[in-house]
């Protein structure tokens, strides 16, 4: 499955699973017709309405036995229903089960009130098989839509609920801390904070992860070169679920079957958990690893109890597309879902205390506002913060 990325603030990928696409070059190009090989499918109860589609560069090219479709196309949408939007998801597919068939666009960090239009870009590469015919090339689904009182419409196919309740929840903090800045510093407090805030982002350095689910069977004798490290952890006072133990076997860039012990302190059962990584190498640089889903869609960990996180899992890391060897691990709970749909993420307090936690990567809203800032500057940052 492929996701569509894009350096914009306002867009986000879901965590899928990724096929990687290798094919011969010099294979013939064709552009793509809207009108018969994109079908856009909202429910008849969509709170959205489709207003148009541009095609953009989109590609289709044959090549082999496949079908590769090159999409850099864009829809917009009219917010039909009576509440404000939030957030986007869509999911497209050229095919349903084969890998590189289908993938997921999202747009986070809105503000879309009643009647409003309003675009989603999709830049994304798929492929089907060369003899399926009949019917569009691809099919463009909604899977959720997120308003501003965080209730949602849609499916759910890909977890976009979960996904952008967190994003969401993590919006609302950050405007909330960058107003309280704003009334107890003025203006100059929030250009100082705004500089701050472009320049931990200019100087972060974020590792990438390929995480796959193939980490060792129980009882399997460890290879020659692979070693067990333990985990460090960081722990927030004031997290609902806190880590307890860890281990992993290293081997060069790779982590595999991480065991991440972690208890519910909270007083609710808690459906799913995040773990932020910062992944140490031989030189003692810190990176951060970004947050790994702990838990799987049937885990339950009751008030009180324990519950292991991350098994049969495999991670290695990479930066600049050289692999980045591990000499040390810290991790710490990033996300909490709890059985009844609401969620936690560390307060900025949280984020500005620690050290290791302002590595974290800034939310999609931040970086938007910031965005705001170097762009327009802080008047327009102020008229922007004060319309929430």
């Amino acid at each position: 499955m492929s996701t569509s990325n894009s350096s914009s603030p306002f867009l986000r990928a879901l965590t899928l699973s990724v096929a990687c696409l290798v094919f011969p070059l010099g294979a013939q190009e064709t552009a793509l017709d809207p009108a018969s090989s994109v079908k856009i499918d909202l429910p008849a109860d969509s709170p959205l309405a489709l207003i148009s589609t541009s095609m953009g560069e989109s590609r289709a090219s044959t090549r082999g036995g496949a079908t590769v479709l090159d999409l850099h196309m864009s829809l917009t949408l009219r917010n039909a229903g009576f509440r404000r939007v939030r957030g986007v998801v869509l999911l497209i597919t050229a095919q349903e089960f084969a890998p590189g068939g289908k993938g997921s666009v999202a747009r986070s960090s809105i503000d879309v009130p009643p009647s409003q239009e309003f675009t989603v870009p999709v830049d994304i590469r798929l492929v089907r098989p060369v003899q399926q015919s009949g019917g569009p090339l691809v099919r463009v689904q909604l899977d959720g839509v997120l308003f501003e009182d965080l209730s949602f419409f849609g499916p759910n196919r890909l977890n976009s609920q979960r996904a952008m309740t967190f994003w969401e929840t993590e919006a609302q903090r950050d405007r909330v801390y960058f107003k309280k800045v704003l009334q107890a510093r003025g203006e100059k407090g929030l250009r100082d904070e705004m500089l701050l805030s472009m320049a931990k982002q200019a100087e972060r350095s974020q590792l990438d992860v390929a995480m796959s689910r193939n980490g060792r069977a129980v009882g399997a004798a460890m290879p020659t070169g692979e070693h067990v490290a333990q985990f460090a952890f960081l722990k927030i006072p004031k997290a609902p679920v806190q880590p307890v133990e860890g281990w992993a076997e290293i081997s060069g860039n790779e982590a595999r079957s991480p065991q991440i012990e972690v208890l519910n302190q909270s007083t609710k059962p808690v459906r799913y958990v995040e773990i932020g990584w910062v992944v140490k190498d031989k030189d003692g640089h810190e990176y951060l690893a970004g947050s790994v889903p702990g838990s799987s869609t049937s885990m339950l960990i009751p008030s009180g109890q324990r519950s292991r996180l991350l098994p049969d899992t495999s991670l290695k890391f990479s930066r600049t597309g050289k692999p980045v060897e591990i000499a040390g691990m810290t991790g710490f709970v990033s996300q909490v879902e709890f059985a009844d749909g609401k969620v936690w993420v560390p307060s900025r307090e949280e984020l500005n205390a620690s050290p290791l936690l302002r590595v974290f990567a800034p939310s999609s809203e931040e970086q938007r506002l910031a965005d705001i800032y170097s762009r327009k500057g802080a008047a327009a940052l102020i008229a922007e913060l004060n319309r929430y």
